[in-house]
């Protein structure tokens, strides 16, 4: 018989931490749930705490064979920096402006919904968000407003602009002067490293492909409507969408694309026109991201509502159009997911490090009148 424990619970007592963490060949914690910390780092590399918070920070005065040892200990103990815990020790606060175009109606007031929704939880970071509204038919405005920020009271821009000269040049100088500039929906050449928004060329080539689904056994044209061909969004989905139009579907052309620049009284003038040119228009594609004047100056044309219509951006009156059969089919992209996307990017690029690619691709959506 076993000799009876004075102290049964003893039997299932836990084991101490030093029973259960191993080390690495360098002596450092092995245990997966035990993060490497600047004391280990410092321990690696043979070199002060002060040495590697001078590495990890940028600051001058250390020598490179020293930056290279710290940086040579970061890659070996997995080392991940706590960007959280240090803002929060050093009081730091991003303030991030959404630079949005003063026309876009619906898309643009869902947008700016999101933006004020999420400031609660952005403020848990310390992140506050600005919206300035902007002439995007104007780069020389947007370039003067550009000028007038600084590192000192703006850590980071999100700027929804047709690419320019003007624009290009106001966001290097931005960029120099030490904030963050991001491409917000509409990319431009001059930033397509890092930018959010959902694939615009995708996006163009599955309303192609809807159109011509939709008009299996139509001979005709089809018509596409833009605010702007300036912008790099709009010219992307135009080649999405030719090429896919060309590629499948032979029964079908696309017209020249129409500019409406947001203005109804223009919208009603060559619309009008077009449709009155074009009898055979058999399919109507409103590339804008705003979808309210041309669809309705369509309403009020005679005949077109056995015309096929595909649009952009969720808005209560996209929805309203799918459920009444104004349109068959809108392509979107999460405003919410657009607006924290930029806001985590925005914060990553201050604060030089990475976001995780998957979390940030903004999807093309497709909504039908059955999926709302």
């Amino acid at each position: 018989m076993e000799p009876k424990l004075s102290h049964p619970t003893q039997q299932f007592a836990a084991p101490q931490r030093s029973d259960i963490v191993t080390k690495s060949n360098t002596g450092m914690p092995s245990d997966p749930m035990l993060r490497p910390t600047t004391k280990d780092l410092a321990k690696a590399a043979g070199v002060s705490r002060a040495t590697v918070d001078r590495v990890l920070n940028g600051r001058e005065g250390v020598k490179k064979k020293t930056v290279d040892k710290v940086n040579a200990a970061i890659v070996e103990l997995g080392f991940v920096r706590n960007i959280q815990a240090a803002n929060l020790a050093k009081s730091t606060r991003y303030r991030f402006v959404f630079a949005l175009p003063r026309s876009g109606d619906q898309f643009l007031q869902e947008i700016i919904r999101h933006i004020n929704e999420g400031q609660k939880a952005f403020a848990l970071d310390q992140v506050w968000c600005d919206v300035h509204h902007i002439d995007e038919n104007d780069p020389h405005s947007i370039a003067a407003f550009l000028a007038t920020l600084t590192a000192q009271d703006t850590s980071g821009v999100a700027i929804m602009a047709p690419e320019s000269p003007q624009l290009r040049d106001a966001i290097f100088r931005l960029q120099e002067r030490g904030v963050a500039a991001l491409p917000f929906i509409s990319d431009q050449a001059a930033m397509d490293t890092d930018w959010v928004g959902m694939n615009n060329r995708s996006a163009g080539a599955t309303a192609a492909l809807l159109l011509g689904q939709f008009s299996p056994d139509v001979q005709g044209s089809l018509m596409v409507v833009a605010e702007s061909m300036q912008s790099r969004d709009s010219l992307e989905r135009r080649l999405g969408f030719d090429t896919e139009l060309n590629a499948s579907f032979p029964n079908l052309y696309a017209l020249p694309s129409l500019e409406t620049y947001g203005d109804q009284d223009r919208a009603e003038a060559i619309i009008g026109t077009m449709l009155s040119n074009h009898p055979d228009v058999a399919g109507i594609y409103i590339m804008s991201s705003e979808a309210r004047i041309p669809l309705t100056v369509i309403s009020g044309i005679a005949g077109t509502q056995r015309i096929v219509k595909v649009a952009h951006e969720r808005t209560p009156f996209t929805e309203a159009a799918l459920r009444n059969g104004g349109l068959q089919s809108v392509i979107a992209q999460d405003a919410g997911h657009l607006v924290r996307s930029a806001v985590r990017k925005l914060k990553a690029i201050t604060d030089k490090s990475v976001t995780h690619s998957a979390q940030e691709r903004i999807r093309v959506e497709v909504l039908l009148r059955t999926n709302l």
